[in-house]
């Protein structure tokens, strides 16, 4: 079983093949179809798009947040297409870390020139 980091190398191993074959100017979409193809074929399970619920009150709603990518139910990964990162799409990173109960998550900007630019990890402490 993979430990968190482990999963993290490959996730960003993945990203640099995906921005390098792809470059920027895509949509999130996109990057998000390439990547999930590049960590599945790495041998890691992945789902997309998976539903987030909040629970509030010992209730659970079900109001449309939704994680870009969960990787072995360990790591999140939220893919931006956008001129620059800023602290709204951290805060986001951060809330759906936990919502998700996971530990680590990356924020990964592939609308830049050089991808090391655009990949912010985030350690949630729970």
């Amino acid at each position: 079983m993979l430990t968190e980091n482990e999963i993290g190398k490959i996730l960003i191993d993945c990203a640099l093949i995906v921005h390098k074959e792809l470059g920027p100017g895509l949509l999130e979409s996109t990057y998000e179809a390439c990547l999930k193809y590049e960590l599945i074929k790495s041998g890691l399970y992945v789902e997309s798009q998976k539903e987030l619920p909040v629970i509030y009150r010992d209730v659970k709603l079900d109001i449309g947040y939704r994680l870009d990518l969960l990787i072995n139910n360990k790591v999140v990964v939220e893919i931006k297409s956008v001129e620059a990162l800023n602290e709204v799409h951290m805060a986001q990173l951060i809330t759906y870390l936990k919502l998700s109960g996971c530990k680590l998550g990356y924020l990964i900007n592939f609308n830049v020139k050089l991808l090391k630019n655009g990949i912010k990890r985030v350690v949630h402490n729970l």
